[in-house]
């Protein structure tokens, strides 16, 4: 039997592909440009989301902070344009969070890399050999 999505599931996907969209042609703020949007978490009662985001590009975390300032200082105006597009009767207020798990998980891989390297190179011979 195929599992069935909650509300709020839905709710948070389709409010993951709308922002992305909203975010891309309404926002021309270039502190904005080139935002990914990895997820979005919606509360259950669906009044407030979550939104996790992230930079296609390399950004110092100066400007990565700066960033999801603007989107958090826009969230009223991405909230009326959510309002406009989307049939909700209720549109959850937007808190817009910086998400590192994919730069993270590049590092802890490169990290496993270089110790396999090391180990592979640093192997001693057996004395049976």
């Amino acid at each position: 039997m195929p599992r069935e999505f909650t509300r709020a599931e839905r709710v948070a996907d389709a409010l993951q592909r709308e922002l992305a969209v909203l975010i891309r042609e309404e926002m021309g703020d270039p502190r904005v440009n080139f935002i990914n949007i990895t997820g979005v978490d919606v509360s259950r009662d669906l009044a407030a989301a979550k939104v996790h985001v992230n930079y296609v590009d390399e950004r110092e975390a100066k400007e990565r902070n700066a960033g999801v300032k603007v989107l958090n200082g826009a969230s009223g105006f991405l909230r009326t344009k959510l309002a406009k597009r989307m049939q909700l009767r209720i549109v959850p207020s937007l808190k817009f969070i910086y998400d590192d798990t994919g730069r993270r998980g590049q590092e802890l891989s490169a990290l496993i890399d270089s110790a396999l390297a090391a180990d592979k190179h640093n192997v001693k011979p057996s004395e049976n050999e």
